[in-house]
């Protein structure tokens, strides 16, 4: 299936044209196609289609399209929490095409997959400006081609075109001055100095300007009757590596217009800097003609000390032609500045070490400068004015392409499944690729099932090649070098961090400092590039990275562990302040002060608590793993995640189970059973009721908290007098224990279920003194729920103002206490009490934020039944 973006939206499969739908649907699968497999924002994809004309249920309407579009295409467009995305490869979309054409100057094969106006048919703001985009791509790449053809002497066949060219865009100064480039080597000069006359007078009436110093060149050299360009330049760049692949972005942020012309590349060893840099460069050779000036400053060499400014300067100036060099820094920097002033030159300085060693050698305005580097260079971007532009990775499609590149299409394809493997293991570095390639080239009769498998068992030692410059160890070890001991140490005990990223917070407690020191230590690494800031706030390492730095690594100990365990303890504790919970000691455990703080905190670092409970139970830190899996449940059922909560609570069954702890197994098995009952596992959810009833036997608390989950796993399955009597006989155990929160609560449920069961007088006795006990204990929770249960019950005696002002007050307990689950619900009741009295527009209006939050959540059984009844 084929893609076309360059001129109407169009979909072919196996060449026939398949009917994509009317123009917002179109619209959607052109949005999703120009991102490249990234993901989009559902907001952001909204703005594209419709601008500030959306429609009033334009979300509805947009999941519609998509569900149309997989249908109709076949298409997988996956939905995360980061949007929409659609996964095609960029061979199968003409604009990805066109710009690969364009990378290796294939310009004929680029445009000639252009069929008119670019997603022609397509009106809103943003598609107004992609297409005023993409023309300019396509003009570009016409430019480029103009100056292959007048270099390679076809200036006869290229008139026609140039004519027609210059015509639409009168003031192109590039295009000019290759139409009297080509008129005067066709033998046409009066025609050539008319035309610049022309374009002169468009520039000064309409823009105030005069024609630019090329343009200038090109009418001087015309005049004196010499097309021919003066004497080259120094031509110093070494070869483009030849597989580069990728960096559509970073390419095109160096090809931005502007009075910036110096550019810092920043990234970490490996990372395709000079690659980058090399490859840009031989792009627009054309942009250079007085030269181009390459230098390894050997900023991070371990055999050598960088090379001073000094010594480069002499180079720069025996390139230039100059036969007397001055003695001194300042005396050469002098010098080369007035010997490249008003010349068109490219400047390379890879590899610095720092902005020191940089600016003697930054010439004057006329010329452009890219400068690679190890670490950020902030002083050049600060006070030079360069614009830095830091690589990451590769994507994964990028990185299977360089593959591709290196080692053929066939060899490739034969191994899908083990080329996503080689990718994944190598994390997108392109240092790491080329060293896999590499080996795999260099033993063509292997299978790549056996690179990927050393990858997997040793990935740094299948990444070294035993020589200095392609061997990863090495490469990093440079880096680290530079570093201060304190960043040394701290970069060695990061890598002992199990989880995907880390808050400053938990780094401090890894580290054992303070968190402002920490965050010094932090900038030092991020000035490295050996640690990202991807999020503020949040650090991440590659993956290769990090098992370098683990390597390193003195004995971080349980710092990390007890800093998660005491900080979730503290935020369940905010939540739930009723709930004993075991103690547990760290000196960086954060405290919290609100119910919106402590969410906050979870739903940053839930994914870290998660794989920090796996940790601890994989060595045996059962005091964690319970601790966490408890403090996470309040959490979970706020934010209606039951799949992780399952998780979570089958860790903490197995360490509970190594402790040989019957009341805390009977508590893993209620939260698992009610869990999976919701999963709609039904068997397996009654087992673990039933067994956590067993585990139970003589403590009247465990007992009340076993009756109340059985009671309400059989509400949920339709069975409401079997609820009724689990929830008496639990709210008999609380009563026993002398628990009175459990009591409130207890109260509250049994209220329920006569209400469920339209015993509405009895209902409204027991909710309202569980209203009263909860009211004077200060329990929010309890008071929310029971608010809703008056709310119901209200609704259904036909009392509708006190429904109303019911639900409105739980709804706010709700949002204070940051409980979106039950939000969700409290939500949905309060539409149908509106849609009962006939206010059809509120109970709209409460159904759809409800349907919002049931989507966001994953409960996808309630969101359908609700869009049902919608």
């Amino acid at each position: 299936m084929e893609f076309g973006l360059l001129g109407a939206v169009e979909v072919r499969d196996e060449g026939a044209l398949v009917d994509v739908g009317h123009v917002r649907q179109r619209s959607v699968l052109a949005a999703l196609l120009v991102e490249e497999g990234r993901p989009l924002p559902v907001d952001r994809l909204l703005d594209r289609v419709w601008g500030e004309r959306a429609p009033l249920r334009a979300r509805e309407t947009l999941y519609g399209y998509v569900s149309r579009l997989r249908k109709l295409l076949g298409l997988d467009i996956e939905r995360s929490p980061a949007g929409y995305r659609l996964a095609v490869a960029p061979s199968q979309v003409d604009l990805f095409r066109f710009r690969a054409f364009v990378r290796d100057r294939d310009f004929d094969a680029a445009l000639g997959l252009w069929r008119g106006r670019a997603v022609d048919g397509l009106e809103s703001p943003w598609f107004d400006a992609l297409r005023e985009s993409l023309h300019a791509e396509r003009l570009a790449a016409e430019l480029d081609r103009n100056d292959a053809a007048l270099a390679d002497g076809r200036h006869a066949a290229l008139l026609p075109s140039l004519r027609v060219l210059a015509g639409e865009h009168p003031h192109d100064e590039r295009l000019a001055a290759q139409l009297m480039l080509a008129l005067h080597r066709s033998g046409n000069d009066a025609e050539a100095l008319r035309h610049y006359e022309v374009v002169r007078r468009g520039l000064a009436d309409e823009l105030g300007v005069d024609p630019s110093r090329p343009l200038q060149d090109v009418h001087q050299r015309i005049l004196v009757g010499s097309g021919e360009e003066r004497p080259a330049g120094p031509r110093q760049l070494p070869a483009p590596h030849p597989w580069f692949t990728g960096r559509t972005d970073e390419l095109a942020a160096l090809d931005r217009p502007g009075t910036v012309v110096i550019t810092a590349l920043g990234g970490t060893g490996g990372i395709g800097k000079t690659a980058l840099a090399l490859h840009w460069a031989h792009r627009h050779l054309a942009d250079f003609p007085d030269g181009q000036l390459y230098v390894n400053l050997r900023g991070f060499d371990p055999s050598a000390e960088p090379t001073p400014p000094e010594a480069v300067l002499r180079e720069f100036l025996e390139a230039l032609g100059e036969e007397t060099i001055p003695a001194g820094l300042d005396a050469r920097a002098a010098r080369y500045r007035s010997l490249v002033a008003g010349r068109r030159v490219l400047v390379l300085l890879d590899n610095a070490r720092s902005t020191e060693q940089v600016v003697p050698l930054l010439p004057g305005p006329d010329a452009t400068v890219l400068v690679t580097s190890r670490l950020k260079l902030a002083g050049l971007v600060a006070a030079h004015g360069a614009r830095s532009v830091s690589l990451d990775v590769l994507d994964p499609a990028d990185a299977r392409e360089f593959l591709v590149a290196r080692l053929g299409p066939a060899r490739v394809a034969a191994e899908p499944e083990v080329v996503a493997d080689l990718v994944s293991w190598c994390g997108g570095l392109p240092l790491a690729l080329s060293i896999v390639a590499a080996r795999a080239a260099m033993e063509p009769g292997f299978p790549l099932a056996a690179f990927a498998a050393e990858l997997r068992d040793q990935p740094l030692d299948a990444l070294d090649t035993g020589e200095i410059g392609t061997n990863l160890r090495a490469v990093f070890s440079w880096s680290v070098a530079a570093l201060s001991d304190e960043a040394a140490r701290a970069f060695g005990l990061l890598g002992t961090v199990g989880t995907a990223d880390i808050s400053l917070t938990a780094a401090a407690a890894v580290v054992d400092r303070p968190a402002a020191r920490t965050r010094m230590v932090l900038r030092e690494l991020e000035n490295a590039h050996l640690v990202q800031q991807h999020v503020p706030g949040r650090y991440r390492m590659h993956d290769l990275v990090g098992l370098y730095a683990a390597d390193l690594a003195a004995d971080a100990g349980t710092r990390l562990a007890d800093f998660y365990a005491a900080t979730a303890r503290a935020a369940a504790l905010m939540l739930e302040p009723h709930k004993p919970l075991p103690e547990h000691q760290s000196s960086h455990a954060l405290t919290f002060d609100t119910n919106a703080a402590a969410m906050a905190w979870f739903d940053a670092e839930h994914a870290c608590l998660l794989t920090e409970q796996r940790q601890a139970l994989a060595c045996n830190g059962f005091d964690v793993v319970w601790l966490i899996g408890r403090a996470l449940n309040n959490y979970h059922l706020r934010r209606g995640r039951t799949t992780d909560d399952v998780e979570a609570w089958l860790m903490a069954l197995r360490a509970a189970q190594a402790w040989d702890d019957r009341l805390k197994q009977s508590a893993a098995h209620r939260c698992l059973g009610a869990d999976y009952i919701e999963l709609g596992q039904s068997a397996l959810g009654h087992e673990h009721l039933e067994r956590g009833l067993e585990l139970c036997e003589g403590d009247h608390e465990a007992q009340g908290g076993a009756h109340r989950a059985i009671a309400w796993a059989a509400e949920f399955e339709g069975d409401l007098e079997k609820a009724l009597e689990h929830s008496l006989a639990g709210l008999e155990q609380f009563r026993a224990a002398g628990h009175e929160v459990r009591e409130a609560e207890a109260l509250n449920e049994v209220g329920w279920r006569y209400a469920c069961l339209g015993r509405y007088a009895e209902a409204r006795t027991f909710c309202e003194e569980a209203m009263l006990l909860n009211t004077r204990l200060g329990h929010a929770e309890g008071s929310a729920a029971t608010l809703d249960s008056l709310a119901h019950i209200a609704h259904h005696d036909g009392r509708h103002a006190d429904a109303v002002a019911h639900y409105g007050e739980a709804l706010a307990l709700y949002r204070e206490l940051d409980n979106s689950a039950e939000e969700a619900t409290v939500l949905e009741h309060l539409g149908d009490v509106h849609a009962a009295a006939g206010e059809d527009e509120p109970a709209r209006e409460r159904w759809g934020r409800a349907l919002k939050l049931y989507r966001e959540q994953g409960r996808d059984a309630e969101a359908a039944a609700l869009e049902a009844r919608i």
